[in-house]
């Protein structure tokens, strides 16, 4: 059975960085060696600290590359045909394990990004990844994203309960130029969200194929202000 098929089916024994290698191809994405082997890294460390602090529901290393990995990864074209990811200033908020700002840190070394989360054991696990993995383009803050006071180029939240939320926990972060991006799942369900968000806000919505996962995956683009200009 293809290793695909595999870790579509949460059986054992697949080969991550073929799996890796395959998904990126899908997605159009260029990864050289060391940025395979640092994706790579970060599974193994999930899978070790896992064990310990239950930072994830998912078990097995096939389906935390593909659940988690590669549902980041597949965020990127988007990202990347909207700014310059290269010379971002990005923001992770209720990053829980670091998805998706330790995989934008990874593949895009030159981005500063700042992952924002309240539960300490989840922010000192990123950590030790920052450090096993050299990732000096990365600062990590336990708390809540009310807190933090800075406009970024690029506001991300992956598992936000709703739309209004998420740009009201953002506020402190956004600027007129900053793009906001929901990560979410099927349309039917955002569609609601998006009739409450406040007057000052425009949305855009696309679609996203996320390898090796059957499921809808919609990504939220948002921007806030008397100036904003639809996402598009």
């Amino acid at each position: 059975m293809p290793p695909e098929r595999r870790a579509a089916a949460g059986q054992g024994d697949v080969d991550l960085p073929a799996l890796l290698a395959q998904g990126a191809s899908e997605l159009g994405l260029s990864l050289d060696e060391p940025t395979r082997r640092k994706l790579i890294d970060y599974v193994g460390l999930l899978r070790k600290w896992n064990s310990v602090y239950n930072l994830t529901s998912v078990r097995d290393p096939a389906q935390m590359l593909v659940q988690h990995l590669m549902d980041s990864l597949a965020i990127l074209p988007a990202l990347d045909r909207r700014l310059d990811l290269d010379r971002a200033t990005v923001a992770d908020i209720g990053s829980g394990a670091g998805l998706p700002g330790l995989v934008i840190a990874i593949v895009h070394p030159a981005a500063q990004v700042v992952s924002i989360e309240p539960v300490g054991k989840k922010t000192a696990f990123q950590r030790q990844v920052c450090a096993e993995l050299g990732l000096t383009n990365v600062e990590v803050v336990t708390g809540r994203a009310e807190t933090v006071a800075r406009t970024v180029d690029l506001v991300l939240c992956r598992a936000f309960a709703s739309l209004v939320d998420f740009v009201d926990t953002a506020v402190g972060l956004t600027g007129p130029a900053t793009l906001l991006v929901a990560m979410k799942g099927q349309r039917r369900e955002i569609d609601d969200e998006l009739e409450a968000l406040p007057d000052d806000c425009t949305a855009g919505i696309e679609p996203i194929h996320v390898p090796f996962l059957d499921a809808e995956r919609h990504l939220v683009l948002i921007r806030r202000g008397p100036t904003a200009v639809r996402p598009t």
